[in-house]
């Protein structure tokens, strides 16, 4: 028998590798996955591979990718080799992700109350004031259990020797738990032996989990609730998600104008007549909500919602006014934030942050902008970011001229040696560059999914991971011992 493909000429390199040891040995828990490939007949696990793709074509596996020439609806790139995690380093990440998320819900409600943390100079007002998801129209809101940031998506990279560290936090409505579900599926399926005997943890009860907690800040909390899921609509990149979301965990997919807010609650429009709304999950920002206190042109929220959800008649996850968190500057106070309100220092921590708002922070960027990692305060999926060694003299000059002109929405980070992954390039493996989104559930207690969105740059070379920007994705098994 012609056997196939093998690990013999993979390129480890000057990377952490998430698979190989230096040595080219298999790490501690990933040596059933690299015996099982290596056994695999000629084409075998190229045509897994094809499989994979297909059951995602099948099921449409979408994103959505604006103004791209070839269409905007993509089948999300998927490498059948999952990145695994030991129990003993998962441990360390959740209760890191724990810990920081407790700190980021105390942030949230200080700012929009007594503001202490201002006050106390641990983090500058003019920041908080203006970031752009800063709302001063939800200065006073008291939210469910007093918890804001009911889903969170933190990314985290590892670097060079392994450590792992906070890239950011997505606390506005973060995105990619469908294709972690969905990735599951088809692993199981990949390579049904391997997983089992790994004792891998599972994921597929996120949308009972995600159902629970949004019920758990239900002003009903003993009857029976409605719970929707408030999307912008078709025309969303993440639309496909939303309606997935909303069909396994049983809620209803609405529109701003299915609703309406009638006899002092949110109630939707159905072919019954009108029923009341007790919680919504919104993937509709904070300014789009309601065009009585926010935009007036915006037609995706409801008119009076904001004044129901104040009185208590609604709850909405996320809070409103969370953003002003996902502020890629406020990022760097984080680890303050945990000592200030935990009195604890940050288990995970973040990597090191340039602010171009402080003078000598701006001198040093400028100077350094081919070594550097500069981002846009508010931007993401890849876009207003320079990647310093692989820019141009123009494109520096460019993003000089912007921080120049707006310094407090840019930030710098050095260039981190981003782990690597195997993935199938043909018939061989190649080392690409990762980085992990865990999702964290926060309603009675906080939970945390074990793993998460392994997200890969398919492109060589490239520390882009985002898939509108050429990154793909993997699952991600988190070993249960």
């Amino acid at each position: 028998m012609q056997t196939g493909m093998n690990f013999s000429e993979y390129d480890v390199g000057p990377f952490y590798d998430e698979m190989f040891l230096p040595d080219n040995t298999a790490r501690p828990g990933t040596e059933l996955l690299k015996e099982r490939i290596e056994t695999l007949r000629l084409g075998e696990l190229a045509a897994r591979q094809t499989a994979a793709e297909q059951a995602f074509y099948d099921q449409g596996v979408t994103f959505t990718v604006y103004g791209h020439a070839d269409g905007t609806e993509k089948i999300f790139p998927f490498d059948i080799l999952p990145r695994i995690v030991p129990a003993n380093e998962w441990s360390l990440l959740e209760a890191g992700l724990k810990q920081r998320i407790t700190a980021l819900n105390l942030f949230i409600h200080d700012v929009y109350h007594e503001q202490k943390i201002i006050k106390d100079k641990v983090v500058p007002g003019e920041l908080v004031f203006s970031a752009q998801g800063y709302f001063k129209e939800c200065m006073g809101l008291n939210p469910p259990l007093g918890v804001w940031c009911h889903v969170t998506g933190s990314d985290l990279i590892r670097d060079d020797k392994g450590v792992f560290h906070v890239l950011e936090d997505n606390l506005r409505s973060p995105s990619g738990v469908s294709y972690v579900l969905a990735n599951r599926a088809i692993l199981k399926r990949t390579f049904p032996m391997v997983f089992s005997a790994s004792k891998v943890r599972p994921v597929d009860d996120y949308p009972s989990l995600l159902l629970d907690m949004l019920l758990a800040i239900s002003p009903h909390r003993y009857g029976q609730a409605c719970v929707g899921l408030l999307t912008p609509g078709v025309y969303n990149s993440a639309y496909y998600e939303h309606s997935f979301l909303a069909q396994q965990a049983g809620l209803e997919l609405v529109e701003g104008r299915d609703l309406v807010v009638h006899d002092g609650f949110v109630q939707m429009r159905t072919t019954r007549g009108l029923k009341r709304v007790d919680v919504l999950y919104r993937r509709v920002g904070e300014d789009f909500l309601d065009p009585l206190v926010f935009r007036p042109d915006s037609l995706l929220g409801a008119p009076g919602l904001m004044e129901a959800y104040r009185r208590g008649a609604v709850a909405l996850a996320n809070a409103p006014g969370t953003g002003v968190a996902d502020d890629k500057v406020i990022y760097a106070y984080v680890p303050k934030m945990i000592r200030y309100y935990l009195g604890e220092d940050a288990i995970i921590p973040n990597v090191p942050t340039y602010l171009c708002q402080r003078e000598d922070d701006l001198s040093y960027v400028l100077e350094n902008l081919d070594k550097l990692v500069v981002k846009a305060a508010n931007e993401s999926g890849g876009y207003g970011m320079l990647v310093g060694p692989r820019s141009t003299r123009e494109q520096q000059r460019e993003f000089a001229q912007r921080i120049k002109d707006k310094p407090r929405n840019y930030m710098a980070q050095p260039t981190i040696a981003l782990s690597r992954a195997p993935v199938i390039v043909g018939e061989r493996f190649e080392g690409r560059h990762v980085d992990l989104r865990p999702y964290i559930l926060y309603g009675e207690d906080i939970k945390v999914l074990p793993g998460g969105l392994t997200r890969v740059a398919l492109v060589k070379d490239s520390l882009v991971v985002n898939s509108s920007q050429g990154g793909g994705s993997k699952d991600t098994w988190v070993l249960s011992d």
